[in-house]
């Protein structure tokens, strides 16, 4: 029986960012997530599919995908693929005082996959990182890989607005998905503020009340854990720190029509 994700870690615990070639042997991977670092796979050569949570992308060179630290993913590769991996832990920008690739970094944190046309500068920028040390000419490349990313898509859309420190760490604190809580009061605690606070913020930059913001979260983890575990629903409604088994039925159903057996069943 499953009852957990299966949690891989490919990079060292004194490590704050780690870049290198993406390996050409890997094919299928089980589903897994990386707990501790956010992941951008950048792929110029390969073709097959890439799993994100509950969505499959597949691989059309050149792209890039980003995966969070809460997401499950895994690959399935059907010929020799070629690119780079850059993982990134939370303290290279907790360390870091570049504001601009702090916005970027989140603005990208929120995709899954990118589509770019060829452009050989990516492969040097990343080829760059992985050779350079010192941290002040990583972030600057960094941010000029992550810049170049998002300006070959046209279609992407380059929001200049300051997302509120508020939200920032709202979106930190549901990302610890391993003790997620339906309830604003918690949050805004958590926070130090109110709930009528939280709310007002979340609507003034999300445009959307904070009980809704941690519905997103609580739904995907309720996805991927009735998707890649064996656990029953009313384990699932435990580990979500629901009390009774029903009101999360409830709660699943009215934010994506189906009940928790009827999804998994999909």
């Amino acid at each position: 029986m499953k009852k957990s994700v299966t949690i891989k870690s490919k990079i060292e615990s004194a490590e704050l960012i780690k870049v290198s070639p993406f390996r050409k042997e890997i094919r299928k991977t089980i589903p897994h997530k990386h707990n501790s670092y956010f992941e951008i796979i950048y792929l110029s050569q390969g073709s097959g599919t890439h799993t994100i949570d509950y969505t499959e992308f597949p691989i059309i060179p050149p792209t890039v995908f980003f995966v969070r630290k809460e997401q499950v993913h895994h690959w399935d590769i059907d010929s020799v693929p070629e690119g780079y991996v850059l993982l990134l832990k939370k303290g290279f920008v907790d360390k870091s005082l570049d504001s601009e690739l702090k916005r970027i970094l989140s603005q990208v944190s929120a995709l899954s996959c990118l589509r770019l046309e060829h452009n050989n500068a990516i492969s040097k920028l990343f080829q760059l990182l992985i050779d350079e040390k010192d941290f002040s000419v990583i972030e600057g490349v960094l941010k000029a890989l992550l810049a170049k990313i998002i300006s070959i898509p046209a279609s992407f859309p380059v929001n200049k607005h300051k997302t509120n420190n508020t939200i920032l760490l709202f979106r930190e604190l549901l990302n610890q998905t391993d003790d997620l809580k339906n309830n604003v009061a918690h949050y805004a605690g958590q926070l130090n503020t109110t709930p009528q606070n939280l709310n007002a913020i979340c609507r003034k930059e999300l445009n959307q009340p904070a009980a809704d913001v941690i519905a997103e979260y609580m739904i995907s983890e309720s996805k991927r854990l009735l998707l890649y575990t064996d656990n029953t629903v009313s384990e699932v409604a435990y580990t979500l720190n629901f009390n009774d088994t029903s009101h999360f039925i409830k709660y699943f159903k009215r934010h994506t029509g189906s009940t928790p057996q009827v999804f998994r069943s999909l």
